[in-house]
């Protein structure tokens, strides 16, 4: 008898378990977007702070010099796996709405893992058409807060800041944020 009240004991304790880490997995995960898989997307509603970056001839070049036009910043670097499989979708949206948007595309050079050489590489073996930028000494990136890439940041003609997503975009996700801030 003493065996089976243990038995059922560890059942119950068992069955109890499972339903607090149910319990706790539809909690974490109410807030899940479908639509959303592969990253996190903020409405910040910030104004977008000016930095500058380095172009592909060297010259400098502020995030201020689009003022007035929408913008579409996107931080990567070609070590990058998901940066690497958004990339073709940039270049065709670019292709697309390039002459409706500015796009800022800023290579996170840090000297070793991402060289300015490395990124100019990868640009040119991928017929990319889209500007590239190079953020040498990392401002643009410590201004953005960027801790992860891709990360792309949406921001509207008036420089306010309407949407920041991190992780891949698809061409459709693409285009979707871009109409907010024509």
């Amino acid at each position: 008898m003493n065996n089976t009240r243990k038995g059922v004991l560890g059942i119950v304790i068992f069955i109890v378990f499972m339903l607090i880490i149910s319990l706790l997995y539809q909690f974490i995960t109410t807030d899940y977007d479908n639509s959303n898989i592969n990253g996190e997307q903020n409405e910040t509603g910030e104004m977008a702070e000016d930095f500058v970056v380095k172009d592909i001839n060297g010259n400098n070049v502020a995030l201020s010099d689009f003022k007035g036009k929408p913008v579409v910043v996107n931080f990567w670097a070609s070590w990058c796996p998901p940066c690497k499989t958004e990339m073709p979708f940039f270049n065709e949206v670019y292709k697309e709405v390039g002459s409706e948007v500015e796009f800022m595309m800023i290579d996170l050079v840090d000297g070793s893992r991402e060289t300015e050489a490395k990124g100019k590489a990868f640009i040119k073996d991928n017929g990319y058409i889209f500007p590239v930028y190079f953020d040498i000494d990392q401002s643009a990136a410590i201004t953005y807060s960027i801790y992860s890439i891709p990360t792309t940041v949406f921001i509207d003609k008036s420089g306010q800041i309407v949407q920041t997503h991190t992780g891949i975009l698809t061409k459709s996700a693409l285009l979707a944020e871009i109409d907010k801030i024509k």
